[in-house]
């Protein structure tokens, strides 16, 4: 009998214990993501980085067509309360050679960061997307693609600063009557220089409805003391503001945004287009994208593409993109941050075709 009871404990003790941790296990969750996109790249011309003249015509294979490829991994725990703890690491790969690409060029160099969230908003801290980015892709048409879009723009200016900002804190508020703000700091610093890579951005948006309407600003300091392969913390400035109208199948969307680099340029770029669904299996877009450099103003450039993505499945889509660029003066706007990033002077037309697949 004394045994049996026993026994009975043992098999409650066990049983109660997976239960434990059956709950436990339910409210913590790690993903495993990722994305691939490959395509092929055509260009009219191309340029020649030691002459800055035209190179003749292009045709290559590049990795991200349309979007870069990447793999990382998502973690969050519910702490109870509302609380929650999150975290994200992100790194960039190439599908071309299957080297690390794309972001600041480190490992994890996308994204990599911490964060507690609840109702009162979200606070992060490590390497992150700036608001200034965010609010710059929330207005772009073509939702920042790799080719022919203010995506090129962005990277042409700045390269990685103000996307990627590394050594940060954020704070992203909840969205109250339409409203949300973002505010982030950048520490920076290196000995006997606290403001070398220093950064800051902030945004907020109003959304009702189909209506969206931001605003973002972002500044940095040159230097820091952990480099990175691809620089992050030019000494700049970017303004924006920008605004998105859905009604039905149909998404219309403008921005305008001012990129300094001090002891550089000033450049003002006007961009707008809108994107529809003509099927839930058929996306077409399109934008343009005039450039104007305010210190100089016969540098100016024309950037205008279409787009078509076709979804196979949720997670597999087929594009193909065409876009022609027409640079004045000294201005050097390119097609794709892959394999066309500067352009020459003149008119160039190019066009990519690829697969995306996320998982």
């Amino acid at each position: 009998m004394l045994q049996d009871r026993k026994r009975a404990w043992r098999l409650a003790g066990w049983a109660a214990g997976m239960l434990i941790c059956g709950s436990a296990h339910a409210q913590s969750q790690v993903t495993l993501f990722g994305l691939i996109d490959g395509g092929l790249l055509y260009t009219s011309k191309t340029l020649d980085a030691t002459t800055g003249a035209n190179a003749g015509k292009q045709f290559s294979m590049i990795d991200g067509g349309s979007s870069y490829s990447q793999f990382g991994i998502l973690g969050t725990e519910d702490l109870g309360g509302g609380l929650q703890a999150k975290f994200k690491l992100e790194s960039g790969i190439s599908i071309a050679n299957g080297a690390l690409a794309h972001c600041d060029g480190n490992l994890f160099g996308c994204e990599a960061w911490i964060a507690l969230d609840n109702r009162y908003g979200e606070v992060k801290a490590g390497l992150q997307f700036s608001p200034f980015f965010l609010a710059l892709y929330a207005s772009d048409p073509r939702n920042m693609s790799f080719f022919g879009s203010g995506g090129v723009n962005l990277v042409d200016n700045l390269l990685g600063t103000s996307i990627f900002s590394a050594s940060s804190v954020s704070y992203t508020s909840p969205a109250l009557w339409g409203l949300q703000a973002s505010l982030l700091y950048s520490f920076g610093g290196k000995p006997g220089d606290f403001q070398a890579g220093r950064q800051y951005s902030a945004s907020v948006k109003y959304e009702y409805g189909g209506l969206m309407v931001n605003a973002a600003i972002f500044d940095s300091n040159s230097g820091s003391a952990n480099p990175t392969p691809t620089p992050i913390d030019f000494a700049a400035e970017g303004r924006t503001l920008g605004a998105a109208f859905k009604f039905g199948a149909v998404t219309v969307k403008a921005s305008f945004v001012n990129y300094k680099v001090a002891g550089s340029f000033d450049n003002n770029v006007y961009g707008g287009g809108l994107s529809w669904y003509v099927t839930p299996a058929l996306d077409l877009d399109g934008g343009v994208w005039v450039t104007s450099d305010r210190n100089h103003t016969a540098n100016h450039s024309l950037l205008a593409a279409l787009g078509a993505s076709y979804f196979l499945s949720k997670r597999t889509t087929l594009y193909a993109q065409v876009a022609s660029v027409d640079n004045h003066g000294a201005m050097n706007t390119g097609l794709s941050v892959n394999g066309a990033l500067y352009g020459v002077s003149g008119n160039t037309v190019g066009a990519t075709v690829g697969i995306r697949h996320s998982f």
